[in-house]
């Protein structure tokens, strides 16, 4: 089953009309994307879009073989005209099944935010799955007998969406995860591959036409990242977003609850509000334990935190303790916790704050705390797959 990309934007494109915003003033060539429509084998057009003669022309392909002609979208969308020989387009009611004469099985899959998703099977047994723009799938039933071969979804809008597939077994290692429906939210190019990369997924230029089912070299989700940023940095936000497509996530805070502090508590609601609902939360500083046993990723926030109770331990804070014992004995929790990150079996992502290039503090317990996090984030970047640094909100990568 083959599947040509007429489109791979939103329904107003990219660059959108009139926006004067930095992603759209820079979406050019390649990185420019019509709205999202897909032709199947020549013979199935999902959504009508305008301009889709001639996007399926610069792509060589003809909608003179085209049978059917299926909407997704929670609307009809603006008023296009019907291309002269296309049928008129149609809707699958929510969980009916179309039967096409060219073999094609087309099922209409219901979605949490209107429209319809189609779960395509073609004459050769090839699955495809295609959601409209905002939506993810309701009431999937878990442990799905198969995966998809093929997922066309809004990654970026609604990474949820992903999860629920993958918590279903709908979304498994070797499905081809293809974003759609791109928006100016994200800078295009290197930027949009960094964190589709980073959800198992890709992107294509329009007009690509895909071979359903034949192997697709896709980046890693790496098992062990560490988020490096200052203060505000975004590298919380940058964290979450990396783990917000895959089920069951485990947030490990290290900075426990601090009874009477209004502004901690403020800022702990902050992030329980942007997690989502299926992430579980633990609040601890032993992460040997949890780093030793399998079970979903972990999200850990913060290792400066961590940091600060393991020094607070060995008694890091006097001078007397700091040298009769105390250096040495962090020294150990250091190698302990690192040892522990390089026989992880769970996929990781860890949070840190970077002191190093601001004012010297002017305390030595201030001075020794700076040191000493940044021997741990050396140590800790040592065993990571993926290191990134967060500045204004921009992730650039150190590694991976």
């Amino acid at each position: 089953m083959e599947v040509t990309l007429l489109g791979t934007g939103t329904p107003a494109g990219l660059p959108r009309p009139d926006c004067p915003c930095a992603v759209c003033a820079t979406a050019l060539g390649p990185d420019a994307r019509a709205a999202t429509a897909l032709l199947v084998d020549g013979t199935l057009l999902l959504d009508l879009t305008p301009g889709v003669a001639f996007a399926a022309a610069r792509s060589g392909r003809s909608l003179g073989g085209v049978r059917q002609v299926l909407l997704s979208h929670p609307h009809h969308g603006p008023a296009v005209e019907v291309p002269a020989g296309l049928p008129q387009p149609g809707r699958v009611p929510d969980g009916r099944e179309l039967a096409l004469l060219t073999g094609h099985r087309v099922r209409a899959v219901a979605m949490d935010a209107g429209g319809t998703g189609y779960a395509v099977t073609g004459p050769d047994g090839q699955r495809l799955l295609y959601l409209p723009p905002g939506g993810a799938p309701a009431g999937l039933e878990a442990a799905t007998a198969e995966s998809y071969q093929l997922v066309l979804a809004d990654v970026v809008g609604r990474p949820d969406a992903l999860a629920r597939l993958r918590a279903a077994g709908s979304v498994g290692p070797a499905t081809d995860v293809v974003a759609v429906h791109l928006d100016h939210d994200v800078p295009q190019g290197a930027e949009l591959r960094r964190r589709l990369a980073a959800a198992g997924a890709r992107a294509v230029p329009d007009g690509t036409t895909l071979v359903v089912g034949a192997y697709e070299e896709v980046p890693d989700v790496p098992r062990r990242t560490l988020v490096l940023g200052g203060a505000r940095s975004g590298k919380s936000v940058e964290a979450e977003r990396r783990l917000e497509a895959f089920p069951e996530v485990l947030y490990v805070a290290t900075g426990g609850a601090r009874g009477g502090d209004a502004e901690w508590a403020a800022r702990v609601a902050t992030h329980r509000e942007r997690r989502p609902g299926s992430w579980r939360t633990t609040e601890t500083t032993d992460l040997e334990p949890l780093l030793g046993e399998d079970g979903p990723p972990l999200l850990i926030d913060c290792l400066s935190l961590w940091l600060t109770d393991a020094m607070d331990a060995v008694g890091a804070w006097d001078d007397a303790e700091w040298a009769g014992g105390g250096e040495k004995a962090l020294r150990e929790r250091v190698r302990e916790l690192t040892a522990a990150v390089r026989a992880t079996r769970r996929t990781v992502v860890a949070v840190s704050n970077e002191v190093g290039s601001g004012i010297v503090p002017a305390t030595a317990s201030g001075r020794r705390y700076r040191d000493e996090l940044g021997r741990l984030n050396a140590a800790f970047a040592g065993e990571c797959e993926q290191v990134l640094l967060v500045v204004a909100g921009q992730a650039l990568v150190l590694r991976g």
